[in-house]
C-alpha cells in the first residue's frame, strides 16, 4: 500500500507520549522557520504572500500525512522560483492553480508506476547544473526588493529583465538596501555561531526590528508586506495577509489551457520529485533509516492536487526544513502535520504582526537560500576537476536555466542525461576477435569474437561489425556473452543480422547467462539452422566434438 507508508511504519513500531512530545517541539521549531520563507517564496514568483503559507498549511500536512518519508518537511521552495515566475506573468494565478494540479496528477502516476528509483538515477552535473542555475536567478531576482528598486515593467526573458534592472537603479532604495545588508550579515553571522535557533528567524527579527526603529525616526521609508500587499474580506480592505482560513476555489479549466501548461506542468512534476526524492535520501543518510520513494511520490502528488484548490502553490521537500526537523528531534510524519498546523495558528493570531516585515529583510533571506542552494563553491570545483563530458553538461543546464526557464533547462538536461548514459554505456560495451586453431573441429581455423557489457541499440554498429573481423575461410564461429550482463530487442536483431551473413558457418554461442538465455530462446535464435546456444562449458565442448565428428566424417 502505498499511503501513509511512513506513517503507518512508525506506528507500528510503537510511538507514545514521548514520541509526540518530540514531534510537538520538532513541528514547531520548523513551523516558526517555514513562515517566512513560506512567504518569501510566495513574493518571489509574483503572488501574495498568504498562498505561500496556504501551501505550507494544506500540502505540508497532506504530504506527512500520506508520505513514505518519516522525515521530510513540505512546503514551497526556491528550486520552482524560475519555472513558476512566468506562468505567473503569462496565466495569473489561476493558470499556476491548474498548472499545479497537473503536476499532482503527473506525481502520482509517475508514483503508481514505481518510478520513485528511476528518478533518483539523474546525473549529478544535470542537478547541480540546474540547481546552480536556479539560485543564481533567484539571487538576482531579489535585487528589486534588497534595494528597493522601482521597475518599469516585468519583462519574461533574462536579459531583459538585466536591462530594467540597470535602468531602475536610479530608483535604489537607501533604507531598504541597508536592511537588506544588515540581514544578509547577520544570517552569516549567527550561522558562523552555529547556533540551534535558525539564523532565518535571527536575521528576520533583526531586519524587522530595525525596519521599525526607522519607519518611526522618520529617517527613510521602508517596504514591509503591509505596505505591498492588500486583502478584501467583506468590503473591508487589510494591509499584509488576511487573518483567516483559505477558502475553496476551483481553477477554470479549459483543453487549450491544459495544452499550454503541460511542459510547464511536467517540468514542476520533474522537479518536484527530484527534490523530494533527494530530500529524502539525505534525510536517510542524517538517521540512518530508509523511505519508500514511490509512497513520496503519490503523497507529493495529493498535496500538490489539495494545495491549490486552498489557494496554494507548488510544494515538494524542503531539505533545509527537513534538516531542521531531524536536529530538533521529529522523529515521525507528525512533526510534518504539526509544523502544519503551527503556520495555520501563527496565520489566524499573529497575521498583523508579519505585516511589518520588511521587504527587504525577505528577499536577504531568500538571497541566502539562493547561495545555498547554487553550492557556489562545489560548482566551481566540478568545473576544475570533472570530466570534459560533464563539465558541458553542466554549463549547459546552468545556462539554459538562466538564459531561458526551467522548462527547457528541465527538458534538455534530461535528454543529456539519457545521451550521457547511452555515450557511457557504449565505452563499456566492447568486442573483442581471435582466430585460434582446435583439434576438435579438425584444425580449421575458428574464430572467437568476445562481448562484453551491456547490449543494447548503441552497441549494434559493434556487433554487425564482427562479420568483417572473421575471416572467410572460417568453418566455426564461438561468440562469448559470459561478459554480457543485458540485451534488447535491438542488440537481438543485430546478432540476428550478423548470423544471417555468416550462414555459411557453424555460430556457437557460448556462456549464455540464464535471463538472456532465455530471451534468445523465446524470440527463436535457437531455432536457426547454423545457430546453438550454449549456457555452460560441457554444452560448447559437446558441440565442438560433435562439429569434429562430422569434420573427421
Amino acid at each position: 500500500m502505498l499511503l501513509s507508508h511512513a506513517l503507518r511504519g512508525a506506528i507500528k513500531q510503537g510511538y507514545g507520549a514521548a514520541s509526540l512530545r518530540k514531534d510537538i517541539l520538532s513541528g514547531i521549531t520548523v513551523g516558526v522557520v517555514a513562515i517566512p520563507l513560506g512567504m518569501a517564496l510566495a513574493i518571489a514568483i509574483g503572488v501574495p504572500p498568504q498562498h505561500g503559507l496556504y501551501t505550507v498549511i494544506v500540502a505540508g500536512f497532506l504530504v506527512a500525512l500520506f508520505g513514505g518519508s518519516r522525515f521530510n518537511i513540505t512546503g514551497p521552495t526556491a528550486a520552482f522560483v524560475v519555472i513558476l515566475l512566468p506562468i505567473v506573468q503569462q496565466y495569473g494565478l489561476g493558470g499556476l492553480m491548474l498548472a499545479t494540479m497537473m503536476s499532482g496528477v503527473i506525481l502520482i502516476i509517475m508514483g503508481v508506476f514505481k518510478l520513485g528509483r528511476v528518478i533518483s538515477f539523474v546525473p549529478y552535473p544535470v542537478t547541480i547544473g540546474f540547481t546552480a542555475g536556479i539560485g543564481f536567478v533567484i539571487a538576482f531576482l531579489q535585487l528589486k526588493d534588497l534595494l528597493g528598486l522601482q521597475l518599469a515593467s516585468s519583462p519574461l526573458h533574462f536579459f531583459d529583465k538585466v536591462y530594467v534592472y540597470a535602468s531602475a537603479l536610479p530608483t535604489l532604495n537607501l533604507t531598504d538596501a541597508f536592511i537588506g545588508i544588515i540581514t544578509i550579515a547577520t544570517f552569516i553571522g549567527w550561522n558562523n555561531l552555529k547556533s540551534r535557533v535558525p539564523a532565518h528567524i535571527v536575521a528576520l527579527t533583526v531586519a524587522t526590528l530595525l525596519a521599525g526603529i526607522v519607519t518611526k525616526s522618520g529617517v527613510g521609508f521602508v517596504s514591509t508586506l503591509g505596505s505591498q500587499f492588500h486583502f478584501t474580506v467583506d468590503g473591508i480592505v487589510g494591509n499584509g495577509i488576511p487573518q483567516q482560513l483559505p477558502s475553496f476555489s476551483f481553477p477554470e479549466i479549459s483543453m487549450d489551457l491544459i495544452y499550454t501548461l503541460l511542459p510547464a506542468s511536467l517540468a514542476i512534476a520533474m522537479l518536484g520529485a527530484i527534490e523530494s526524492l533527494l530530500c529524502a535520501v539525505v534525510a536517510d543518510g542524517m538517521t540512518k533509516t530508509r523511505h519508500n520513494s514511490n509512497s513520496e511520490l503519490v503523497a507529493q502528488g495529493i498535496g500538490n492536487i489539495v494545495a491549490p484548490l486552498f489557494g496554494g502553490i507548488p510544494a515538494t521537500a524542503a531539505i533545509a526544513r527537513t534538516a531542521t526537523n531531524i536536529r530538533a528531534g521529529g522523529l515521525t510524519p507528525v512533526a510534518g502535520m504539526v509544523h502544519a498546523l503551527f503556520v495555520l495558528l501563527a496565520m489566524l493570531v499573529l497575521a498583523p504582526v508579519l505585516s511589518y516585515i520588511p521587504m527587504a529583510g525577505l528577499a536577504g533571506i531568500l538571497v541566502m537560500v539562493a547561495w545555498n542552494m547554487s553550492e557556489a563553491p562545489h560548482f566551481i570545483k566540478l568545473i576544475q576537476v570533472a570530466p570534459k563530458r560533464d563539465v558541458a553538461v553542466l554549463l549547459t543546464c546552468f545556462t539554459l536555466t538562466v538564459v531561458f526557464d526551467m522548462v527547457v533547462a528541465v527538458g534538455v538536461g534530461m535528454t543529456l542525461a539519457c545521451l550521457l548514459f547511452i555515450q557511457r554505456s557504449i565505452d563499456i560495451t566492447s568486442s573483442s576477435s581471435e582466430v585460434i586453431k582446435r583439434e576438435e573441429v579438425a584444425n580449421n581455423a575458428l574464430v572467437c569474437h568476445r562481448l562484453e557489457g551491456p547490449l543494447f541499440f548503441a552497441a549494434n554498429d559493434k556487433i554487425k561489425a564482427l562479420a568483417l573481423q572473421t575471416p572467410i575461410n572460417s568453418q566455426v564461429v564461438v561468440i562469448d556473452m559470459e561478459q554480457v550482463t543485458a540485451i534488447d530487442i535491438s542488440a537481438i536483431k543485430a546478432i540476428e543480422e550478423l548470423i544471417e551473413e555468416l550462414s555459411n558457418m557453424r555460430i556457437l554461442i557460448t556462456h549464455v547467462k540464464p535471463h538472456l538465455f532465455n530471451k534468445l530462446i523465446k524470440v527463436g535464435m535457437n531455432d536457426i539452422a547454423n545457430v546453438d546456444i550454449c549456457e555452460s562449458d560441457s554444452q560448447f565442448d559437446d558441440h565442438l566434438f560433435s562439429l569434429g565428428q562430422k569434420n573427421s566424417d
